[in-house]
């Protein structure tokens, strides 16, 4: 069964365009390396919660708008191995250097984690 690595961030507003060119070339690269599917979906009914919601868990200001994103991998084992090509083309692959394709949003507030799916419904 598949792999699936969830994100959440805050972005501002104003970087919306900014931000769909960074994911654009950074997710072309999860593809490049193994992943079956990206999406990076902006805000659009985020509501504020009573104890908790996606706004409070990555600290959005008012001028931020939150996105949920994930990448679909075959397995974990596709996963770490594309993960690992990742944090080492940090370093040398211009598509996904901090200098080249510097992230729009403060990614000390990124909240992140892998997930093994337990129930997957598709329609045909």
């Amino acid at each position: 069964m598949s792999y699936i690595d969830g994100f959440v961030i805050a972005v501002p507003k104003t970087s919306r365009e900014k931000f769909i060119q960074h994911a654009e070339t950074a997710d072309a690269v999860f593809m490049e390396w193994g992943a079956t599917r990206v999406f990076e979906c902006w805000e659009d009914d985020v509501p504020d919660g009573t104890v908790t919601d996606f706004r409070r868990a990555v600290q959005a200001k008012d001028d931020e708008a939150v996105v949920f994103s994930w990448v679909e991998w075959p397995d974990k084992e596709s996963r770490d191995a594309g993960m690992k090509k990742m944090m080492e083309a940090m370093e040398t692959d211009p598509r996904v250097s901090v200098e080249n394709n510097p992230m729009p949003f403060d990614g000390k507030r990124m909240i992140f984690g892998g997930f093994v799916p337990v129930v997957a419904l598709e329609k045909s």
